[in-house]
């Protein structure tokens, strides 16, 4: 499948892209991320191995693109775990009151 990354063209097929990351440990997920052969990378180290570009030189987004066209699984950004409110803090902090 021909696509555009970062303003050049490249002929990406599923099974080398596949056969690219094998072997390659996933960093830890920070934003979108991609299933390939029952690991999850980011996105952007995905792009940067396949495309040999430094990753500041496209986005996600182009990168997703792409592997979604190709069949694989993209994940969103993940949520980020809700705060704490004070009253929960507070009560953690101070414990369960004692059983009598």
């Amino acid at each position: 499948m021909r696509c555009v990354i970062a303003r050049f063209p490249f002929d990406l097929v599923k099974s080398e892209v596949q056969a690219a990351m094998k072997g390659i440990k996933p960093e830890p997920i920070t934003g979108e991320s991609v299933v390939i052969s029952r690991r999850t990378y980011p996105v952007k180290q995905v792009g940067e191995v396949i495309t040999r570009q430094d990753r500041r030189d496209f986005s996600a987004s182009e990168v997703t693109r792409a592997l979604t066209r190709l069949g694989f699984t993209c994940r969103p950004v993940p949520a980020p775990a809700a705060e704490p409110s004070a009253l929960e803090t507070a009560s953690t902090m101070l414990g369960t009151p004692a059983q009598n």
